[in-house]
């Protein structure tokens, strides 16, 4: 019994693919060098930090550049704390014969799983040099729910 084995054609744009960099103009190459190292390339991740100073759950957000009266959500549902926050950033650089303007739109949301027995009254907020931080006490002595049995029905 013989195999007939599958053909394909050279594929030249799949191979050239990798060394497209090497074929761009030089400024094109230059310019995508110089966006990372001015910050072209911004992570839009929120970055938070947890910790438990002094019986307070302590929550901190990393949201430097928004305003927190405009742009700022902090919201307490089902025990779950929601940080969310928008962010519109305009940068224009002037030169010698060049002008360049980058605009930066988005959101950034956080969810936080709260313990059980936080009180929704008792959480504060506050932001300080691009830090937001939000404390609340934690409680006496979480109750844990009971354990309970789940009846099942055939449907």
């Amino acid at each position: 019994m013989t195999e007939l084995l599958s053909w394909t054609p050279f594929d030249a744009a799949r191979w050239a693919a990798p060394f497209d960099l090497f074929t761009r103009s030089p400024f094109s190459v230059l310019d995508s060098f110089q966006r990372l190292f001015d910050g072209g390339t911004e992570n839009t991740a929120m970055r938070v930090e947890e910790a438990i100073e002094d019986n307070m759950l302590v929550v901190r957000a990393e949201l430097p550049g928004v305003d927190p009266d405009k742009d700022v959500d902090v919201s307490i549902a089902d025990g779950v704390l929601n940080i969310s926050a928008t962010r519109e950033q305009k940068t224009e650089k002037r030169t010698d014969g060049s002008y360049r303007t980058e605009f930066h739109y988005g959101s950034l949301q956080r969810r936080i799983a709260l313990p059980d027995g936080v009180s929704d009254t008792d959480i504060k907020a506050s932001y300080k040099d691009g830090i937001l931080e939000v404390r609340t006490p934690l409680p006496a002595k979480a109750v844990p729910a009971a354990p309970a049995k789940v009846a099942i029905t055939r449907a």
